[in-house]
């Protein structure tokens, strides 16, 4: 399986979710887990997805989810599930 984690910041919009999951749905992209939350005007989202299924490439994602970032507002950003569990190893 390849696992990838996405991370969505910035100020709350309507349609941040909408967006980012139509984005992974089109791309045969499956949320394994999401989570998501509001404080003070400011959204956070974190996905654990895998790409297993996508005709795309790991940058062309990346790419992607940067324009839609741009688009919408936010900082969208990727990594793959074993770099992301190496930065964050106590």
């Amino acid at each position: 399986m390849k696992k990838l984690i996405i991370t969505v910041v910035g100020k709350d919009t309507v349609g941040i979710i909408a967006k980012v999951c139509t984005y992974l749905a089109e791309n045969s992209i499956n949320i394994l887990d999401i989570s998501q939350t509001i404080v003070s005007g400011y959204f956070n989202m974190m996905m654990i997805v895998d790409m297993n299924n996508s005709g795309k490439h790991f940058g062309e994602i990346v790419d992607d989810l940067d324009k839609i970032g741009e688009g919408i507002g936010v900082s969208i950003k990727c990594q793959k599930e074993e770099i992301f569990d190496s930065m964050h190893r106590i």
